[in-house]
């Protein structure tokens, strides 16, 4: 019962901070008095969210350009999927059915992908075994960084030495199994959040807890990424 009680706040809560936006559907002959479902699609075995980090009233940069079609929805899940449906690639959660899923010219489709002029980050790869892999940022990030757990809005940009330091880091980190993490209490306690804008101005966000050393993802950091967190939090407001 513990386990899947965890699980289900694991949902509820990642779900609320990490996706753009998520509506109330109910739907008869489903279990589920509502479904809260987020802005995903799923496309070569990749599944994708879209993030909006900031509070809806700041304008936010954002420059796209979109490449080859590299496939269409085939279902819509909020009209009709209950909670318990495992997606595949061409569900999505709100977009129409023959929306087609673009390439973003520049930028690798196992991190960012677009579908109705709206960007969709990379959120679960099973094919990822590190952090570089579920996020190939190589000489993508423009920025780094820390927000307000209460509202969103920047606290502090990471130095450039910071930046380029964590991002080399951060690419070898080994991921774990994000439920085993769970389980072990390791997503518990004061939790970090890390904005990663990219050059064109998309952003999605890190969540990080200190004391575990631990990113929502399952990437577990090691001494050097502590240290360069850390650091940065002492320079707030400096």
């Amino acid at each position: 019962m513990m386990k899947t009680f965890k699980k289900m706040i694991f949902i509820s809560v990642f779900a609320m901070l990490l996706s753009a936006c998520s509506n109330s559907i109910s739907l008869k002959g489903c279990p589920d008095a509502e479904i809260e479902w987020v802005d995903m699609l799923m496309i070569d075995d990749i599944k994708y969210e879209h993030h909006f980090p900031e509070p809806v009233n700041e304008n936010l940069p954002i420059t796209i350009e979109k490449g080859r079609e590299i496939g269409k929805v085939k279902y819509e899940m909020a009209d009709s999927a209950c909670s318990n449906h495992e997606m595949q690639n061409g569900d999505a959660a709100f977009l129409k059915e023959e929306t087609i899923i673009y390439e973003i010219k520049g930028y690798p489709t196992s991190l960012v992908v677009a579908a109705n002029d709206v960007v969709y980050v990379a959120n679960t790869n099973k094919r990822a075994k590190t952090a570089g892999e579920l996020y190939p940022m190589d000489k993508l990030v423009k920025n780094i960084y820390i927000q307000s757990t209460e509202d969103g809005k920047k606290m502090h940009t990471f130095s450039q030495s910071s930046k380029d330091k964590f991002l080399a880091t951060f690419d070898d980190l080994k991921l774990e199994d994000v439920q085993s993490l769970i389980d072990e209490g390791k997503l518990e306690g004061t939790r970090l959040f890390l904005e990663i804008e990219l050059n064109n101005g998309v952003s999605f966000r890190l969540l990080y807890w200190g004391d575990s050393n631990t990113f929502h993802i399952g990437a577990i950091g090691n001494d050097e990424i502590k240290e360069i967190i850390n650091d940065e939090v002492t320079n707030l407001g400096k």
